[in-house]
């Protein structure tokens, strides 16, 4: 019942019922912090802070581990800004320690993806005599990687191992990812020897750290080694590996693609579809995206609204305008708002409909209606 009554923002019923929760000695520290991430997800980051510093009269502690609770909560809603100040002003209650630090750093870094942020915080670590251990390092090299910017990647990435601290799995993924990204891939490729060499087996999103950018490259054919190469280990592919083949796979492969997708036991989600049936609403291929749109069910999904304006808007510029309309009542009867651009697009679209079919009616009754002025 709270995380119902959380989940749906009914903060002051949440709280009552915590209240009697406390009263029948029932309350427990994990259901505070239920209401405090619910509040996180709320972006209420005073309603949060305030559940927190309530855990006293719930009979609690408020202490280091709940405190990082706190701040998790609130960098995974990306409410990181406040984390981050939070953080700075708490040092007497909370002293400064290294896990506190790098809830907020991974904040910046991937949560937010801001690397001016991530680089003014990652300074203030150092500044602060803050321990930087894998988990920062990895935090700073993700940042880094997913910006592009490989030569800050490879910097950080050997000042790390000059400081003798052991990458890790994550650290290694995002050093690969970045190599492959910058055209880099027989040096990435030998990063996997030298994990294999550190006892650091490479996984799925090592693979997939290396296949996504070779598909974004258009070099299919080494993507495609690649994807092998991951199957040969015994390692099964997600659904991220797949959507990163099918994005550059040719009409003729995409139902191979998803067919090998369920084999593997990797289910398409409901991303996939929206993926696919745009491009082959791009390609014109209307009975590939009936195809597409009647599987849907039989994999035990429901289109969303994304779906549906995705349908929508392909069906309208490939010029099958009358299937456009009947998704779009579809989609209203199901409760889904349009988009305003949809909205007009039909709209536009049923008016001159109708203004046409008012002016065949006028000329079959008056005949021909002429638009010049009468001469004088």
């Amino acid at each position: 019942m709270l995380a119902i009554l959380a989940q749906h923002r009914h903060f002051d019923d949440a709280r009552a019922l915590l209240d009697e929760m406390r009263r029948a000695s029932t309350a427990s520290p994990a259901a505070v912090l239920l209401l405090i991430r619910r509040h996180c997800a709320a972006r209420d980051v005073a309603g949060a802070v305030a559940t927190f510093r309530a855990l006293p009269s719930f009979g609690f502690c408020p202490g280091v581990a709940k405190f990082h609770g706190l701040l998790s909560g609130l960098c995974r809603y990306k409410n990181v800004q406040d984390a981050d100040h939070l953080l700075m002003s708490s040092q007497k209650e909370f002293p400064f320690e290294t896990k506190s630090f790098n809830i907020v750093l991974n904040g910046w870094c991937n949560i937010i993806a801001s690397v001016r942020e991530a680089k003014r915080f990652w300074n203030a670590m150092g500044n602060l005599g803050i321990d930087r251990d894998v988990v920062s390092y990895g935090s700073m090299i993700s940042c880094f990687s997913k910006s592009g910017s490989l030569d800050s990647v490879m910097k950080l990435f050997n000042r790390m191992k000059e400081a003798g601290i052991a990458p890790d799995r994550k650290v290694y993924n995002a050093v690969v990812y970045a190599l492959a990204k910058g055209c880099c891939v027989e040096e990435a490729k030998m990063l996997f020897q030298t994990m294999e060499e550190k006892k650091v087996a490479p996984d799925t999103a090592t693979f997939n750290s290396l296949i996504g950018p070779l598909c974004k490259a258009r070099r299919v054919q080494q993507a495609m080694e690649t994807f092998h190469a991951m199957l040969g280990r015994g390692l099964p592919p997600s659904v991220r590996t797949f959507h990163a083949l099918l994005n550059v796979a040719r009409p003729s492969d995409v139902f191979d693609l998803l067919l090998w997708m369920k084999e593997l036991r990797c289910e398409p989600e409901m991303d996939t579809y929206i993926m696919l049936i745009r491009k082959f609403c791009r390609w014109r291929q209307y009975e590939s995206v009936e195809k597409l749109w009647s599987a849907m069910p039989a994999n035990g999904l429901s289109p969303d609204r994304s779906a549906y304006i995705v349908l929508i808007h392909g069906l309208f510029l490939n010029g099958r305008l009358e299937e456009a309309s009947k998704y779009y009542e579809e989609m209203k009867a199901k409760g889904f708002a349009p988009e305003q651009k949809t909205q007009e697009m039909i709209q536009a679209w049923l008016a001159g409909r109708e203004l046409a079919k008012a002016s065949a009616l006028g000329r079959s009754k008056g005949g021909s209606v002429s638009l010049r002025l009468p001469r004088k």
